[in-house]
């Protein structure tokens, strides 16, 4: 009879309204751990957002860092270079110069400059 007095016990109201009431608890249990995973896993997306942003932030500063250092030692390079294409030109007007005015000595220098290197390159 004990079984079936448990059977009854299962059937009454009471016993439905206990079920119930159990089931909300549980049912408000995991929606408030539903509740305090989502805020942890926003707080986390939201600290990972951000450590993204100031990484790309850090990264176009120092492209932007390299690439006018790279401007700069072009324009260095550029002006070496004229600098040098002038004392190019200043030494060639001074050789043809120098050429114009003592023809004889400029065909000797030569001369003696390829019997010279003649000699170097042989051995």
């Amino acid at each position: 009879m004990a079984a079936s007095d448990a059977a009854d016990s299962l059937d009454t109201p009471k016993a439905h309204t206990r079920i119930d009431q159990g089931a909300e608890r549980v049912k408000h249990a995991t929606s408030e751990a539903v509740a305090r995973t989502k805020q942890a896993v926003n707080a986390t997306a939201d600290r990972v957002e951000a450590g993204v942003h100031h990484a790309a932030d850090r990264t176009a500063d120092a492209a932007h860092r390299a690439s006018d250092k790279a401007a700069d030692l072009s324009e260095r390079g550029r002006q070496m270079r004229d600098e040098t294409m002038d004392k190019a030109e200043l030494w060639m007007d001074q050789a043809r110069e120098y050429v114009r005015e003592k023809p004889m000595q400029s065909i000797a220098i030569a001369v003696g400059a390829g019997w010279l290197l003649g000699r170097i390159l042989r051995r």
